[in-house]
């Protein structure tokens, strides 16, 4: 049986048993005044919550062993496949508490759909929609109460999947683990939403076409880190990357998209070229500019138009957007030899954009596009 044969099958046996998620009951819950310490001062990706979510995937079973248990280490072999050759995915996304208490999710229908496209890129099994939206509900509703209030809090979620069989030969996994963790996350910007600076890489590229780009993979964030450390050694706290073929055209920063806020009122994002990641918060900021009073455009940004741009006055900000920052202002591009200062305060359309995902995702706004799943 091929893997595209056992993945289909896989994929029809799992949505056909509507996998249930058992939840371990004698997990040891942190007592709650050191959890509400946590809360009040979480960070990002510093704590993590009691539970975690596993399941299983082979050819012959499909998935299967669908468990919320305690968090803790996984045991691998040191012949795990993903350990040799880096077969291996993941997602983020939020839980939000509203006023009322009830918690929600922000599209996570569209993580699922992204998550299955990498999973397919990186010849692993599809996890569907269904399980992925059941694991994440299992999690949260077990570990509620992890969930943060007020501000710009919320439970980051990171689902994952990486090639567990214990084998040395270069070929799709025969065995396959799904993970879930959940990590509460303060407001990105403790002290105020301040403009970045920005390393244009010439050095490196993210993505080549018809590699993995458009995947969510971790290979993608470990071939940034080398860049990223050459922008902090400049100042800048990010990378931007051009492509991989002219070094012309500008993609995205290390792990967000970018966004370009004209003086005639549009927004212009770089097309998706196949190596670019197809953000959910870049696709939903698309959708919203129209109720913004902002038109948009999807095509090429050359560099040049960039600093030219800026010069003249014709683009009049820039913004970056992704899961855990939700929209961030750009304030300063530098390069070997020069650099360009697009402002030192976020900007009107940039502030506008934001707080407009922002309300819609903790619920002070009407979710008119119909975005917002409740998870507990």
């Amino acid at each position: 049986m091929t893997q595209t044969t056992s993945t289909q099958a896989a994929t029809e046996a799992a949505v056909q048993q509507v996998l249930r998620f058992e939840v371990d009951p004698g997990v040891a819950r942190l007592p709650e005044p050191e959890r509400a310490g946590i809360l009040a001062a979480p960070g990002f990706g510093k704590h993590f919550t009691d539970h975690m979510v596993t399941a299983t995937w082979t050819p012959a079973e499909g998935w299967h062993d669908a468990r919320v248990h305690a968090y803790g280490p996984i045991t691998l072999s040191p012949a795990a496949a993903v350990l040799h050759y880096a077969q291996e995915i993941f997602e983020g996304l939020k839980a939000y508490r509203h006023e009322d208490g009830s918690v929600w999710g922000f599209r996570p229908e569209a993580n699922a759909a992204r998550f299955a496209r990498s999973a397919r890129r990186l010849a692993l099994p599809e996890l569907p929609e269904e399980l992925f939206l059941s694991s994440i509900e299992a999690l949260v509703r077990t570990d509620v109460d992890w969930v943060p209030s007020g501000g710009e809090s919320s439970l980051y979620l990171r689902p994952f999947m990486f090639a567990s069989e214990s084998f040395l030969g270069v070929r799709p996994a025969h065995e396959v683990t799904y993970c879930v963790i959940a990590s509460p996350a303060g407001a990105y910007f403790s002290g105020g939403v301040s403009p970045v600076s920005i390393w244009l890489s010439t050095d490196y590229t993210r993505a080549a076409p018809g590699g993995t780009g458009a995947a969510k993979c971790g290979g993608n964030y470990a071939a940034s880190l080398a860049p990223q450390q050459e922008a902090f050694a400049h100042g800048c706290e990010q990378v931007c990357f051009l492509d991989a073929a002219e070094q012309r055209w500008v993609e995205e920063l290390g792990g967000m998209n970018l966004y370009f806020v004209h003086a005639d009122g549009t927004l212009v994002t770089p097309e998706l070229t196949g190596t670019i990641l197809e953000g959910v918060t870049r696709s939903s900021i698309l959708t919203l500019a129209g109720g913004l009073g902002l038109r948009t455009q999807e095509r090429r940004v050359s560099v040049d138009e960039w600093r030219a741009g800026v010069a003249s006055g014709e683009i009049t900000e820039v913004f970056a957007c992704g899961t855990a920052a939700v929209v961030t202002p750009l304030g300063r591009l530098a390069w070997e030899g020069g650099e360009t200062v697009m402002g030192t305060e976020p900007g009107p359309v940039t502030m506008r954009v934001r707080q407009a995902l922002l309300d819609i995702q903790h619920g002070r706004a009407a979710d008119t596009h119909g975005w917002l799943r409740q998870l507990a």
